[in-house]
């Protein structure tokens, strides 16, 4: 059975950093694509960040460019989103989601095979 456990969340403030983990099981965490989504209250999900299989790609969303970074650790089967300078607009639930998948699609909701159960950030101004 496939699991994806996100930790790492809470309560900032702006400006502050923190760093999300996601640890996997139940399946073969090398052939992966692993990303991050977000979805605040209200709102769609939405993509933030995904790193290809073997790590030597990373994309990321506009509005956390240049302070988030995604990094995984095929041996620890971990990945991990570092957040920096963080802002109110960044609250939400994050969520870890695992594809079979390489490229512009891993900034698709539908790539994903695989999906966390979130962790909840929030940011106070």
């Amino acid at each position: 059975q496939v699991q994806l456990v996100e930790s790492g969340g809470g309560l900032v403030q702006a400006g502050d950093s923190l760093r999300l983990s996601c640890a996997a099981s139940g399946l073969t965490f090398t052939r992966y694509s692993t990303g991050w989504f977000r979805q605040a209250t209200g709102k769609g999900r939405e993509f933030v960040a995904a790193i290809s299989w073997k790590g030597g790609s990373t994309y990321y969303a506009d509005p956390v460019k240049d302070r988030f970074t995604i990094s995984k650790d095929n041996a620890k089967i971990m990945v991990y989103l570092q957040m920096i300078n963080l802002k109110p607009e960044d609250t939400a639930v994050y969520y870890c989601a695992a594809a079979l998948a390489t490229g512009w699609e891993l900034g698709q909701l539908y790539t994903y095979n695989y999906w966390g159960q979130g962790t909840q950030v929030t940011v106070s101004s």
